[in-house]
């Protein structure tokens, strides 16, 4: 029993750490490196991972630097970023590109807390359906006869409450970053 139950929470946990990314991905209005995760540059023709390519400071709350270890490569960075629509203008002085986190409209805020409520949605819908197949998978062990009934009541109980921790996790994370979203 013991060995599903950590199945489960090792599931719940990596649908947990799958909305912190796609969390990461939605910008606020603050500046954060974690925007240009997803960002990957043609790279003498290999895509490869921005942050590979690049050191990405933040100098200001409003400003993303990225300064390429190669120069070269600047101009395919600054494609990238376009390309990756992230809805910022990269510019460059040949050396480091800048992007500048503008401010976020009233309208643009509420778009990105619909977003982050429906990442939110989709997670808690990933854990629900973890809880099902564990649900399902003890009802198994015990029709063929490998738990007691009562032990089926107390693990169907246990999956319950970590399925209800998940939960609230889950509304917990989507509520810093809304708050974040909403900073003005």
């Amino acid at each position: 029993m013991s060995h599903s139950h950590k199945t489960l929470e090792e599931r719940i946990e990596r649908s947990i750490s799958v909305l912190k990314e796609d969390l990461n991905t939605v910008r606020a209005g603050r500046a954060n490196p974690a925007i240009l995760d997803k960002v990957m540059v043609d790279y003498y023709g290999c895509p490869t991972p921005l942050k590979n390519l690049s050191n990405i400071t933040v100098p200001d709350p409003r400003t993303l630097m990225i300064s390429p270890f190669d120069t070269k490569s600047i101009g395919d960075i600054e494609k990238a970023i376009n390309i990756a629509g992230i809805g910022i203008t990269p510019t460059n002085d040949g050396k480091v590109i800048r992007l500048a986190i503008p401010q976020l409209t009233e309208e643009r805020r509420k778009e990105l807390t619909k977003t982050t409520k429906k990442m939110g949605e989709d997670a808690k819908v990933a854990v629900r359906n973890l809880r099902r197949d564990a649900n399902e998978q003890l009802k198994k062990s015990q029709k063929d006869g490998e738990i007691t009934e009562d032990d089926l009541k107390k693990d169907l109980d246990k999956v319950q409450k970590t399925v209800e921790a998940a939960i609230k996790k889950i509304d917990d994370i989507v509520a810093v970053k809304d708050k974040e979203i909403l900073e003005v």
